[in-house]
């Protein structure tokens, strides 16, 4: 690494002292500065862009060029003729100004070479081949290199510190605008330009009135010869494990169509080398473009998740095969009507190894609450844990948009899901021994969004959002324990006996066969109106009637299967948090929420700054029936907002937002009786749960600089909440019992994000940082316990794009997380240098390898795994239709991962087993 470092450096300083420095000033006819002018400097002798620059405020650029060189300079301005000029370099700086005059002629100057970077309003315009140098395969390998954008952990898009919210190409929606799925499959040979389009509207009849600067979204423009023809290509593989009788496979098929009428998206995928598209977890979270009506309403009502939440990320299975088939299309048989939609199918099958060794924390010495006699701190625990997971996942959407004006727009989707999930896990506690678990879920939903919106006239503008969904979830749980009934009454015989006894459980048994079916039926509709009145140029006013009716249904019922294979259905022994006994059925749970809202905002530009405070006013009514009881809670609550924007430039800016949020919780956590997450982790609910209110504020301050190639990025959060639900949890050994109530003390977040960029001739230098601080309050075994997080990241990083050499990207992650609960301190630091190389040789031969040290330290104690992948492709030139290409993962054959963490209630540390060395042979066509 030492080595590299030293190399980088000297790469670095060789370019740069290699160099003089030509600025000036940009004026136009009558000597105004002009700014966003683009000039740009053409190498004579390579013929090659040697550099770029667009003008500042006060039409300054700076340009870097090679001493003792011939360069083409070319200034242009929108509306004004190029300006040409032959220049020579010799070992000082230049200064020259240029003044650019009114364009008269018919026939306009043809520009040898397009800006690498332009801006045209609140669009930024990226032409991919100025960063491209030909080692690039798919989209993430293009927008990895353009400044600005970066491709986070998690697979989404980061343009000037926010999200990319949808993707598009030639106009059209990729899959709904899914951002992973278009970085890694887009060909990157296909792309032309990426236009980044800040401040994105949806509905362009919308778009004077609301405020959508945290809105950003990609359109990816086409190569010419990619338009009315299918491109793409097609992978398949072969390869070698470690055991002689795994035969590695792969096949991968990705097309695409466009014309001005329709397009066609083909991806498949079937391998078992973990290599995927898609995961499970981007799957269930593919949402398909929907958004609640009153999302910015100040209501949030958690519907919850009954499906198989512990779905294992692939990078931690030791063995995966998965398929996936997915297509997309778009058809506008007229310039007012498109027709859109997509289906997507994914299987995988899982197996997966983890050893985790967990601390309970102690709860904090306090005389004046006792611990109940009754509980105990629970021991500390290891386990091992074995599993097969078995998923198949479908999803499938139709949209209509019909705009036969400007002044009307009317659009319609419906988006389906259903699933069969499985998961088999064998764990094996030190503790409690051996258990086999078996969780299944075949849930479906049914999602329809309605939307129109009418221009009155240029006043009055009208727009009316519903949204209807339908859902059926049916968990169903079985846990396999061992037992000894003839000795039942020794504590140290079995864990679980005491809790067995508290479910009803018949302890005269050879094995606890423990089982839960749940059944959770949602029907909810979300709707409101808008009305904009448009006062004058610089102010606006929205009223907004709004409402949500959710209806939830749950049932549930505990029963074990005796050894002879007949059925008890038990009476538990248990209590509430008001001594009532609970039951081991939950019978026709009904809940029911409606919240009717009547919002009101007012716009209002003056100079730089935008303001927009609002107050939204809210009935609520939220009941649940169950065991012939009715609990009611109606109140009216007035919600504050407030948003202030100072636009200092065109691409500078700073934001201020603040909003009461009320969130409500749901039927799970309002049923009475007792419901089973797994066998160790029982809980009931309360059905006078009350909402939790949130105070959030946020700074957010952007600059996008092409003058100096300096981006900033830096958001300031805080959050209060107050009234949250919290659990009460008491153990009995590792088994824990939690119940649910509004806690009296207030919880609060913080977080501090920035980056800075920087851009150096051919180097960019990045530095990322992060701090989070975080007080909860917990409750267990009777007692409250504050528990406080601070984390702290920071992410220096250097990476070259030249467009003949090699390059480089050098990347140090450091973190250190510091937990505070009570009487347990604990601190966890992460060390991982990582290091990428890519080559484009010969004009043919490609080498990408990847290398990442990572090193664990828990309170002291240090663990170090390294990951380490490398890929060699042959193309016989750029344009050649096949590519032989031999790549390896895990080239040093780590088995495991490590991982250490701190929840509310312990402290573990993981070892999670993972795939072998992978070498595969592969043979790609394109089309």
């Amino acid at each position: 690494m030492k080595n590299i470092l030293t190399l980088l450096f000297l790469v670095v300083a060789s370019s740069t002292f290699a160099q003089i420095k030509m600025q000036g000033v940009v004026k136009d006819s009558i000597g105004t500065p002009l700014e966003l002018a683009n000039v740009i400097a053409i190498n004579q002798e390579t013929n090659g862009l040697e550099s770029y620059a667009v003008t500042n405020d006060k039409g300054k650029y700076t340009l870097s060029l090679g001493k003792n060189g011939k360069y083409k300079l070319q200034v242009s301005y929108i509306g004004l003729s190029t300006y040409e000029e032959i220049i020579t370099t010799a070992e000082t700086d230049i200064n020259k100004d240029f003044t650019l005059m009114p364009d008269t002629a018919l026939d306009a100057v043809e520009l040898t070479y397009e800006m690498p970077v332009s801006i045209k309003g609140d669009t930024l315009v990226y032409n991919a081949d100025s960063f491209k140098n030909g080692s690039e395969r798919k989209l993430e390998d293009v927008l990895a290199k353009l400044p600005g954008v970066e491709i986070n952990d998690d697979g989404q898009i980061e343009v000037e510190g926010k999200t990319v919210s949808k993707i598009m190409v030639e106009g059209k929606d990729f899959f709904d605008g899914d951002t992973k799925l278009a970085t890694k499959n887009i060909p990157s040979n296909a792309v032309d330009k990426v236009q980044v389009l800040r401040n994105y509207a949806e509905v362009g009849q919308l778009r004077g009135v609301q405020n959508n600067q945290d809105n950003v979204a990609i359109n990816i423009k086409l190569k010419e010869g990619k338009k009315n023809f299918w491109f793409g290509d097609v992978t398949a593989g072969v390869g070698a494990a470690p055991s002689p009788n795994d035969e590695l496979y792969l096949v991968q098929p990705k097309l695409f169509y466009y014309s001005p009428k329709y397009t066609i998206n083909f991806i498949g995928d079937m391998n078992n080398i973990g290599e995927v598209a898609l995961t499970n977890r981007d799957i269930r979270g593919f949402g398909g473009g929907f958004r609640l009506p009153s999302r910015t309403s100040g209501t949030n009502i958690n519907l919850g998740d009954n499906g198989l939440g512990g779905l294992t990320n692939i990078a931690n299975a030791q063995e995966v095969v998965t398929k996936l088939a997915s297509a997309n299309f778009s058809y506008s048989p007229n310039k007012a009507l498109d027709l859109s939609g997509f289906l997507i199918y994914n299987s995988s099958r899982l197996r997966t190894r983890e050893e985790t060794f967990i601390d309970y924390i102690e709860v904090e010495d306090d005389p004046s609450t006792p611990i109940d006699e009754s509980t105990t701190i629970p021991p500390d625990e290891a386990t091992v844990s074995t599993g097969r997971e078995a998923t198949n996942q479908f999803v499938t959407k139709l949209s209509a948009s019909y705009k036969p004006n400007v002044n009307n727009q009317l659009d319609y989707d419906i988006l389906a899901r259903t699933s069969d999930d499985e998961e088999r896990q064998n764990l094996f506690s030190s503790i409690v021994g051996n258990t086999n678990q078996l969780d299944q879920v075949n849930p479906f939903s049914i999602n329809q969004n309605l939307n129109y919106y009418y221009t009155l006239n240029e006043n009055n503008i009208f727009a009316f959002e519903a949204q209807h969904l339908i859902r059926d979830e049916d968990p169903f749980y079985n846990a396999l324990l061992g037992n000894d009934p003839t000795n039942n009454t020794d504590p140290d015989n079995d864990a679980f006996d005491n809790t067995a006894s508290g479910l009803g459980l018949d302890l005269d048994q050879f094995s606890y066969d423990l089982n839960q079916e749940r059944r959770v039926k949602t029907n909810q509709l979300d709707a409101k109106l808008d009305y904009f009145n448009i006062l004058n140029s610089k102010s606006n006013i929205n009223l907004t009637l709004g409402t949500i009716f959710s209806n939830q249904k749950f049932n549930s019922n505990i029963f074990q299967f005796l050894d002879d294979g007949t059925r008890l259905d038990p009476t538990p022994n248990v209590t509430d948090l008001e001594g009532n006994a609970l039951s081991a059925f939950n019978d026709d749970v009904e809940y029911r929420f409606s919240d009717v809202y009547l919002g009101v905002h007012y716009r209002f530009k003056t100079g730089k700054l935008t303001i927009t405070p609002g107050v939204s006013f809210h009935a609520y009514s939220n009941q649940n029936t169950q065991n012939g009881d009715t609990f009611k809670d109606n109140f009216f609550n007035v919600l504050p907002d407030f948003e202030a924007r100072i636009q200092f430039k065109k691409s500078e800016a700073l934001q201020f937002n603040y909003n009461m949020t009320n969130t409500f919780t749901d039927v799970t956590n309002i049923a009475e009786g007792l419901v089973l997450n797994n066998f160790n982790s029982i809980q009931f609910g309360n059905p006078e749960l009350v909402n939790a209110l949130s105070h959030n504020f946020r700074l957010f301050y952007s600059s996008f600089n092409l003058f100096n190639y300096t981006n900033v990025f830096a958001s300031l959060n805080y959050t209060r909440n107050e009234d949250q639900i919290r659990s009460l949890t008491n153990f009995e050994s590792v088994i824990r019992t939690s119940s649910f109530f509004n806690s009296q003390f207030a919880d609060e977040n913080a977080s501090l994000f920035g980056r800075v960029e920087r851009t150096f001739g051919k180097i960019r230098a990045r530095f990322g940082t992060n701090f989070n601080y975080s007080k909860l309050n917990q409750f267990i075994q009777g007692r409250q316990t504050l528990n406080e997080r601070f984390t702290q990241t920071y992410t220096p990083e250097l990476r070259t794009n030249f467009r003949e050499a090699p390059n480089v990207r050098l990347r140090y992650r450091f973190s250190e997380t510091n937990n505070d609960q009570g009487n347990n301190i604990t601190k966890f630091i992460t060390r991982a240098p990582s290091i990428e190389f890519d080559a484009y040789i010969w004009d043919a031969l490609t080498f990408v390898t990847e290398f990442t040290y990572n090193e664990q330290e828990n309170n002291g104690q240090t663990q170090v795994f390294k990951t380490w992948d490398a890929s060699l492709r042959y193309r016989k030139d750029r344009d050649a239709k096949w590519e032989y290409s031999l790549r390896a993962s895990n080239i040093l054959d780590i088995d495991s991962n490590i991982s250490n963490g701190a929840g509310n209630i312990s402290v573990f540390n993981s070892e999670t087993f993972i795939q072998p060395r992978f070498i595969t042979l592969r043979l790609t066509y394109t089309l």
